[in-house]
């Protein structure tokens, strides 16, 4: 069977934010077969996802042949990554639930999360083939990107019935995506994949009990390590494409395994 493909959409448009942006989106292989439909794994950052050319640092995911490896070999069920490219400059405040005064950025995270609940997935569904319920979608994405997709499944979780968030950046001001989780009050618990390397940044002990907060706090609110809720420390990783993408089979396994439709 021939791989997956990767589908670009330059310039989307939003009415919650100011810049467009682009999107790449994957399909996987035997994508089109009469009558199938396929979950679907929206994902930050999406110019680090599939092409080392626009990847930071020249390094990429390579989230595509991953997906292809581990649908082809029946380890996950086959998805559809759709990849939001951030907007440069304008990505810390999308991407941050606060606005931090001392950095004077900040805060739109809750605009960002409108576009994708209800632009971006609205425009996958109608141009896709894909599985529309919660149970079949997820949000993820690493560092400021992973706080981007909580924000995004917290506020609605009903659209989002997965998230992944990897190495997220719980310092920002002062932890404040933590008050967000202990505010949580809907009943719909989605699967979260949450991690953190042991070697992150300056003080990578400080980053990890960062990441334990987060997970605390997310266990407060009734998440359940074992069942809805998977926490990694990774020995060794660091803060990077690379670190993430070797671990993004993982991610795909716990947010989408193999099922019989």
């Amino acid at each position: 069977m021939p791989p997956g493909a990767l589908r670009l959409h330059p310039d989307f448009r939003s009415r919650y934010l100011s810049t467009p942006r682009g999107l790449a989106v994957y399909v996987p292989p035997g994508y089109g077969e009469p009558g199938r439909r396929y979950p679907v794994f929206y994902l930050q950052d999406g110019q680090n996802l599939f092409d080392p050319a626009t990847a930071f640092g020249g390094r990429d995911w390579r989230a595509g042949a991953t997906a292809d490896l581990l649908g082809c070999r029946g380890e996950i069920e086959p998805v559809i990554l759709a990849g939001i490219f951030h907007t440069g400059v304008r990505r810390v405040s999308e991407y941050t639930p606060t606005r931090d005064p001392r950095l004077r950025k900040g805060g739109k995270a809750d605009r960002y999360a409108q576009m994708l609940a209800r632009e971006v997935k609205p425009f996958m569904d109608h141009e896709y083939r894909t599985l529309k319920a919660a149970k079949h979608t997820a949000v993820g994405g690493s560092s400021l990107g992973a706080l981007a997709s909580l924000t995004a499944g917290l506020l609605y979780p009903r659209v989002f019935g997965g998230m992944a968030l990897v190495s997220p950046s719980v310092w920002w001001h002062n932890r404040s995506i933590l008050a967000l989780v202990r505010g949580y009050r809907a009943v719909a618990r989605g699967r979260i994949w949450l991690d953190i390397g042991t070697a992150e940044g300056e003080s990578p002990q400080r980053i990890v009990e960062d990441v334990r907060a987060l997970r605390d706090a997310l266990e407060e609110r009734g998440w359940r390590r074992g069942a809805d809720l998977e926490y990694r420390e990774i020995e060794g990783a660091g803060h990077s494409e690379a670190d993430w993408g070797a671990r993004f089979g993982d991610v795909l396994r716990f947010l989408f395994p193999p099922t019989h439709q």
